[in-house]
């Protein structure tokens, strides 16, 4: 994979249940890159059903409870890549960080996977924050998902709740921009 030029495709899945042949095909068709899924809603039964030939798979499944904020990266075979342990790592959060090898040693790539549940407190949001303060130290850092402030107008840099102009912040602070421009 180049670091250059990567297709990524980035999906709220709500439930993967009926949806992974779908995803599965798609995949065979575009070639993408990285895959990101938000709400998987998948638990260890899953685990047979879940792989996509030619992609490794890194999840963060939600325990105790159905539904929700659980997160999915797939990362196109043979990359070099490695799951991130960051020192802020916080339970409240659903995010996955992995680091992505470049073969030509020119620096690493930092993909990371967030779901930001609609009624997400303000703390969480921090411990968020710090976690993406610390994965925004490497070379080059992508950051996918559902981060749910539909109030931010990304053309202008705007948002009308607070929690939203925070997230902004934050996203600029960390010399990010948005790309998608259409809904997942």
């Amino acid at each position: 994979m180049k670091m250059t030029q990567m297709k990524c495709l980035s999906m709220n899945a709500r439930s993967m249940g009926n949806k992974q042949e779908e995803l599965e095909a798609t995949t065979l068709l575009e070639s993408y890159d990285p895959i990101a899924v938000t709400e998987t809603w998948w638990d260890a039964s899953h685990d047979w059903s879940v792989a996509i030939d030619g992609y490794r798979l890194f999840r963060r499944d939600r325990r105790g409870k159905r539904g929700g904020g659980v997160v999915a990266l797939y990362i196109k075979k043979p990359t070099q890549c490695e799951e991130l342990s960051l020192k802020n790592s916080d339970e409240r959060v659903k995010s996955l960080w992995v680091r992505i090898r470049d073969r030509g040693n020119k620096g690493n790539l930092v993909m990371g996977v967030y779901y930001k549940p609609p009624d997400e407190a303000e703390p969480t949001d921090e411990a968020f924050f710090l976690q993406l303060q610390e994965a925004s130290r490497s070379q080059f850092l992508i950051l996918l998902g559902d981060f749910n402030h539909p109030d931010i107008c990304w053309k202008s840099s705007t948002a009308s709740c607070r929690q939203s102009r925070r997230f902004l912040e934050r996203i600029m602070d960390n010399f990010l921009s948005q790309v998608i421009d259409t809904p997942t």
